[in-house]
């Protein structure tokens, strides 16, 4: 399906929105890349930090081809503006050509890999015993205990796609939307996100927001963020997920249908393992098992890349 050309530019006359049907808040456009001034605006910004309904609100600027979003420019000093966010889009691919279970599976080995062990220096045993060399061959290296316990009940190979939640009758009547709306009302209520700010992207799809503006927070995980995009996508189509907000380093997405078994749960975990390995080896609990009862019916997923 094409998508309708760039409306973005045409708000550079009129902020108000009326121009493409909408009536927008006070705002901005942004074009500043990491390389200077993109050809054309990425989004536009709210100049006034987000209400509860803004995200809900700005859902019907949807037939303009243009998509919601929070952005956090309050998370980190130097964030504060989206500009300083060294945005590159010229870095990122389209998402739609790339395989969610694919990347995942690439991604596995290094992100299964404990950060304790990987690089340790090999030194020789007080007993005499040989070390095993690693450029004979894996066969005769001993396992490494600290990373089985990390992808447990996983072992080294990528276990799969989870199976997918999302009814497609409750996906055709709008709830990933609706539970989008509610909780991004409660998360900005609580003041769960660092002083959002209300945009809109020129996007397909939801998942694909952080590509399509140049993203780059998941940077020293992988350069080319539409890789993730394509996960989003899977993700999208599976449990209902709708990316809300993002910050410097940061993406917050809802989820319609979240795993509400134990088996689903870890199922989700190693994909997340995959996608954001920081979130359980830094900013977790350190092994795939205790991530994953953080999943169960948790319909907001945060991540962070270091």
């Amino acid at each position: 399906m094409a998508m309708l050309p760039n409306p973005l530019p045409r708000l550079a006359d009129d902020l108000s929105g009326a121009a493409l049907g909408l009536r927008l808040p006070p705002g901005r456009l942004v074009d500043t890349t990491f390389d200077g001034p993109w050809h054309e605006p990425l989004l536009w910004q709210a100049d006034n930090p987000a209400a509860p309904d803004s995200w809900r609100e700005l859902l019907a600027a949807r037939t303009a081809g243009l998509l919601p979003v929070l952005l956090e420019t309050g998370a980190i000093p130097g964030g504060e503006d989206v500009t300083g966010w060294e945005l590159d889009p010229g870095m990122m691919s389209y998402p739609g050509d790339h395989d969610a279970e694919e990347f995942l599976a690439h991604a596995w080995p290094a992100a299964a890999e404990n950060d304790d062990t990987s690089g340790a220096a090999v030194t020789e045993p007080l007993d005499g015993t040989p070390v095993p060399d690693p450029a004979a061959g894996t066969d005769d290296v001993p396992p490494n205990d600290a990373t089985d316990d990390l992808v447990a009940p996983f072992g080294t190979d990528f276990p799969g796609l989870a199976p997918g939640l999302l009814d497609p009758a409750d996906a055709a009547a709008g709830l990933p939307d609706t539970v989008a709306a509610e909780l991004t009302a409660e998360l900005t209520r609580a003041r769960r996100l660092h002083d959002p700010r209300a945009a809109l992207v020129y996007a397909r799809r939801s998942a694909d927001i952080p590509a399509a503006i140049g993203w780059t927070g998941p940077i020293n995980h992988e350069n080319d963020v539409a890789l993730l995009c394509a996960v989003l996508r899977s993700w999208e189509d599976r449990f209902g997920l709708r990316v809300v907000a993002l910050g410097f380093d940061t993406l917050t997405a809802t989820v319609a249908v979240p795993p509400a078994t134990v088996e689903d749960a870890e199922a989700v975990a190693a994909e997340h393992l995959s996608f954001c390995p920081d979130n359980i080896t830094q900013n977790g609990p350190g092994t795939l098992r205790g991530y994953a009862k953080s999943l169960l019916d948790a319909q907001v997923w945060q991540f962070w890349w270091d």
